[in-house]
């Protein structure tokens, strides 16, 4: 009952200073972030935010904003061309340098996710875990998280959501700020953005020993 009740308030703490840590930073980043929305909106036209609904805590739907990185050309068919072509130098730069998860600050505020945490995939990926790899959403999910730290987009599939999985198993107050830190070195080195042979990350198919715990 004790250990429950310091997770609980341990709980709210981090989403509280979370919270107002991230207003704080919206204030102060704002003319940078008008000057993103000009250049948006000059290098690929409108929407200049991209929202997608991301599972958050126990997997319940939210909808992530983000600065738009890609165009929405389509085929003959009219189905999006793949990111590849859609991704122009522009939107490969706001990647990089991870300027276009700015605006996913106000969803910290908001509180659909905190600073640190595992980050929040597709909605699609859901019935594909693993039982294991499904207490990544027993924490609200993160801007950054210890998979991020440790490989990003480099990492397989199966490490990245493991390495989610031991941040559940090992959260603290000290940890997340190891991983803020880290976090903050790795997007001025620029690693892990990619997936080889891909321009983000290749789609999660599911693991080959999903019914393991």
């Amino acid at each position: 009952m004790i250990v429950n009740k310091i997770t609980t308030l341990r709980s709210l703490l981090k989403r509280v200073v979370s919270s107002l840590a991230a207003l704080a930073a919206l204030v102060l980043l704002l003319p940078v972030l008008l000057v993103l929305m000009i250049l948006v909106r000059t290098q690929l036209g409108t929407p200049m935010l991209f929202t997608q609904l991301r599972p958050g805590l126990r997997g319940k739907p939210f909808r992530l904003v983000k600065f738009r990185s890609m165009t929405s050309s389509r085929n003959a068919q009219g189905e999006l061309l793949p990111d590849a072509q859609r991704l122009t130098p522009f939107g490969r730069r706001l990647r990089s340098t991870s300027l276009d998860e700015l605006p996913s600050l106000w969803n910290i505020v908001v509180g659909d996710i905190n600073f640190i945490g595992p980050r929040p995939l597709l909605m699609e990926y859901l019935p594909l875990y693993s039982a294991r790899q499904a207490r990544r959403h027993d924490v609200k999910p993160g801007l950054t998280g210890w998979a991020q730290i440790n490989g990003r987009n480099s990492l397989s599939w199966d490490d990245k959501l493991e390495l989610d999985v031991w941040y559940v198993e090992h959260q603290s107050p000290a940890l997340d700020l190891h991983i803020l830190a880290r976090t903050v070195l790795q997007v001025l080195r620029r690693h892990g953005v990619t997936a080889s042979g891909d321009v983000t990350m290749p789609k999660f198919r599911g693991s080959p020993h999903r019914e393991g715990a």
